[in-house]
């Protein structure tokens, strides 16, 4: 592979980004169906009966849980929904579209593909952790879930690397694994 200036191809992944961002934005519906259903099967074979089904629209994904809301009568047949926004776990997908894009190597959407679905697990944990994280908000919903202190502090860490850590990076380290020659020549170009 021939040396490339830097510029360029941040130019390039600059105009890509916009273009992929606003096909993230009206595709995320059908990019959330896998988080959805990967996110049912850990919820039914993790959280036993505490999750009864889990539900998409559009771009949220609601846990449909067997505790009782907030304030509910003992005796009353509601149950509490918990929704999750997938478009906040998976905004780096635009990103890695864009690096991948503006690459412009032989089998992109291969790529983009496989950089999908490396990635449908991890946004899967960020949106498990954000519907545990607003179970645990509430202390009625605690009361009932009979969580320890511990417990707790475990699933706000693991909210906060959900949010905070994984969208962004997580995108950033699946490029580079896929395009590590086209980094390494940037590498070797700047170090010479």
């Amino acid at each position: 592979m021939t040396a490339r200036p830097l510029a360029p191809f941040l130019l390039l992944v600059a105009a890509w980004l916009m273009a992929m961002f606003f096909l993230w934005w009206l595709a995320t519906p059908i990019l959330t169906w896998p988080v959805a259903m990967l996110a049912e099967l850990v919820a039914r074979v993790g959280l036993g009966d505490l999750v009864q089904s889990v539900e998409q629209h559009g771009a949220i994904v609601t846990f449909v849980t067997s505790l009782r809301p907030p304030g509910a009568l003992a005796d009353a047949r509601a149950v509490l929904e918990v929704p999750s926004n997938v478009r906040l776990f998976s905004f780096g997908l635009p990103l890695l579209a864009a690096l991948t894009l503006a690459v412009r190597e032989p089998q992109a959407l291969r790529k983009l593909a496989q950089g999908y679905a490396v990635l449908v697990p991890v946004q899967t944990f960020s949106v498990i952790a954000d519907f545990l994280k607003n179970l645990t908000d509430d202390p009625a919903t605690m009361a009932q879930l009979g969580m320890v202190p511990l417990q707790r502090e475990v699933i706000a860490f693991c909210y906060q690397f959900g949010t905070l850590i994984l969208p962004t990076v997580a995108p950033a380290i699946v490029w580079v694994l896929m395009h590590r020659r086209f980094v390494e020549n940037f590498a070797g170009q700047h170090t010479g």
